[in-house]
């Protein structure tokens, strides 16, 4: 049993023992905390209870609302896991609370986080700039993927060689519940993947003696895993100009984004990324929205109140 499942197996153990919750209620907690973990597992967040940082639950706060829960469901899948964090921390199985700064929002227009595109920029070059020149490659074909099809890092770490149709430039991805969609692709992430293929993927997997289809393997040929991205993502960061902190659902985030931001229509965002319902691709209308909003006051000369017209000048 890992590490993990062990804490959650001594929590539910506590609050049915000494805390004398009734099974219902000890199944709740559960719930909530395999969908928390699972959620981690599938955007490259896995990790152990005291690596968990803010921007993890951040980004989970996120998704929650991205699924249209009601404000009592995401209180009480925070109170949930708040409660977890208590029990860990009283027997010292770690030293700080991710959740200690997290605020519920008042309304659930919450904006997810994402790249802006000179920060997209910042990130390419720092992908290229791996001492590794082998790994240069593969990195920054895994961020061309992501960036360009805005598929989960599960789905990414899963792709195999014969799911990329690189004539017709169209993925076929493998995402929740066996649902498959076609994902197009640009020339930039064509032109990355078949650079890391010659060099580092076939020298990789030839040097280590590995066969398999994953398209994406780790320095030793072997496939590379979501936790594989986190760093790699991670280690993009610290090489780059940008101050921030990354985690794999943002470049999923910055995808639809810039979609909608350069005109693409709601469905067709909906259709690309997976969503089974129209709503939960919806949150990215907010973002858009704040985008134009704030270009417009940054631009338009009658926006600003201390605007003069020419009559008065």
């Amino acid at each position: 049993m890992s590490a993990v499942a062990t804490a959650i197996e001594q929590f539910m153990s506590y609050l049915s023992g000494e805390r004398q919750y009734s099974p219902e209620t000890v199944k709740a907690y559960q719930e909530d905390l395999t969908e928390f973990t699972t959620f981690l597992e599938e955007t490259g967040g896995a990790k152990p209870w005291d690596k968990i940082d803010q921007l993890d639950v951040e980004v989970y706060l996120s998704h929650l609302y991205d699924q249209h829960y009601a404000r009592t469901t995401i209180a009480r899948k925070l109170s949930s896991l708040r409660s977890f964090y208590n029990f860990l921390m009283s027997n010292g199985q770690v030293a700080d609370d991710p959740f200690a700064y997290i605020q519920l929002k008042r309304h659930q227009n919450h904006l997810p986080r994402f790249f802006y595109e000179r920060e997209m920029t910042a990130l390419f070059t720092a992908a290229g700039a791996n001492p590794n020149a082998q790994l240069a490659t593969r990195d920054s074909a895994v961020l061309e993927v992501l960036y360009a099809t805005g598929i989960r890092v599960s789905e990414c770490v899963n792709l195999t060689m014969g799911d990329i149709d690189f004539d017709n430039r169209l993925m076929l991805i493998h995402g929740k519940g066996n649902k498959e969609r076609y994902v197009p692709f640009g020339h930039y992430a064509s032109d990355a993947l078949e650079a890391y293929f010659d060099a580092a993927r076939t020298p990789l997997m030839t040097q280590y003696h590995h066969q398999h289809d994953f398209v994406f393997v780790n320095a030793h040929g072997e496939q590379l895993t979501s936790a594989g991205v986190t760093y790699l993502l991670n280690q993009m960061i610290k090489r780059s100009t940008l101050t921030g902190e990354i985690h794999p659902h943002m470049l999923r985030h910055t995808f639809a984004t810039h979609l909608l931001n350069h005109g693409a229509d709601l469905r067709s965002v909906q259709e690309l990324l997976g969503h089974s319902s129209l709503s939960t691709t919806q949150i990215y209308t907010h973002v858009t929205r704040e985008h134009l909003q704030r270009d417009y006051r940054q631009f338009f000369p009658r926006a600003t109140a201390d605007h003069q017209s020419p009559s008065t000048k």
